[in-house]
């Protein structure tokens, strides 16, 4: 009866033990479990592109002003006071236009004047002539000496001076445009009299000059008759091409080399504007990487090539850029080498480090 009731006791206690143990064995294996998912190496996505030598457009950005190519600032030649004025700022202009006048009173007098004393003298000449011997319808026999003496004793050497004197003040109460193109700075206005102060300017719209400067490391890349592109800082649109026709052999003491481009016309380009310039040339046989390869680690420049599902850190210098890539070569002075057909990680490789496992995201 005794051993019948330990058996009764003992029985359960064995069961809830073994039920216990496999509880706590099987926790542990989850746990087990648990812990790999947790440490499972991350593995980042990236894209490739293959590293190849190629043409590289390089491109020397700077700021530039424009200059009109012609621009005239005009003064009247004469004083007095304006009595008429045909033009605005900006208004267009042909050659020879009248873009104002004086009053010419005085000035046409003088010249009525003048050339009644050269009809005079002109009698007074043939006079003398006839003196000397020689028919009034004929002076083409006389000597250029007699005829000079002639023209020297009537007066009519002076006269004649006089009256194209008085021609040239007459023409200057009149101010025509020199060239085709925009009044610009106009500062008088009917019955203002004339000083020292200019009328206005004209401004040749057909062409413009660009200077800007280079610094003195690119000037070996510049050369007369090079592309450029040129663009208002408000207007991306407005884009026109022009070449290079001036190259100063001369550094400034900032470093730079003065530049002049000359581009055509365009719908926005004024005189005296501030523009974006892009001055464009070809390198051969360049390793040639999208600027999204190129990362800074430490303040080094760093790209990451893919090998075998890892990210291997390169150091690397930049030598040229353009506006969407870089020109590269291995930092050598830190070890790194690089060779055509590497596998260059472009994209996915802000975070990423020397040994990161990665893979190549499908497109």
């Amino acid at each position: 009866m005794k051993k019948c009731l330990i058996d009764m006791v003992a029985r359960p206690l064995a069961v809830a033990a073994v039920l216990m143990a496999a509880s706590c064995g099987g926790n542990e294996t989850q746990q087990q479990d648990d812990s790999k998912l947790a440490y499972s190496p991350e593995v980042n996505e990236v894209e490739v592109v293959t590293l190849r030598r190629q043409d590289f457009p390089m491109q020397l950005l700077s700021n530039g002003k424009l200059s009109a190519s012609r621009k005239s600032v005009l003064y009247f030649p004469e004083s007095g006071v304006i009595t008429k004025v045909n033009v605005r700022n900006g208004s267009p202009v042909k050659e020879g236009d009248v873009l104002a006048e004086l009053d010419s009173q005085a000035q046409s007098l003088a010249l009525e004047s003048a050339q009644l004393e050269l009809d005079k003298a002109r009698l007074e000449y043939l006079d003398v002539l006839a003196g000397m011997g020689y028919s009034t319808a004929d002076t083409v026999s006389a000597s250029e000496d007699v005829l000079k003496l002639a023209r020297i004793r009537s007066g009519y050497e002076n006269a004649r001076i006089n009256f194209a004197k008085a021609r040239r003040s007459m023409d200057g109460t009149v101010l025509r445009a020199p060239f085709g193109g925009r009044v610009a700075d106009l500062k008088l206005k009917e019955w203002d009299r004339t000083g020292t102060d200019p009328f206005c300017a004209v401004v040749g719209d057909s062409s413009f000059d660009v200077n800007f400067y280079a610094l003195e490391s690119e000037y070996p890349f510049l050369s007369s008759g090079q592309t450029v592109r040129v663009t208002p800082f408000d207007d991306v649109d407005g884009e026109v091409r022009g070449r290079i026709i001036a190259i100063n052999p001369t550094v400034d003491k900032n470093g730079q080399i003065a530049v002049t481009a000359q581009v055509g016309a365009g719908a926005r380009l004024v005189d005296g504007m501030n523009v974006k310039v892009v001055v464009e040339r070809t390198l051969s046989s360049q390793l040639v990487v999208p600027k999204s390869a190129v990362v800074i680690r430490d303040g080094l420049e760093v790209l990451f090539r893919y090998r075998n599902g890892k990210a291997e850190w390169v150091y690397v210098n930049t030598l040229r850029a353009n506006s969407e890539s870089y020109v590269i070569k291995a930092n050598e002075d830190r070890g790194a080498s690089l060779s055509e057909g590497d596998s260059i990680i472009v994209s996915g490789n802000l975070n990423l480090a020397d040994g990161s496992s990665v893979s190549i995201r499908q497109k």
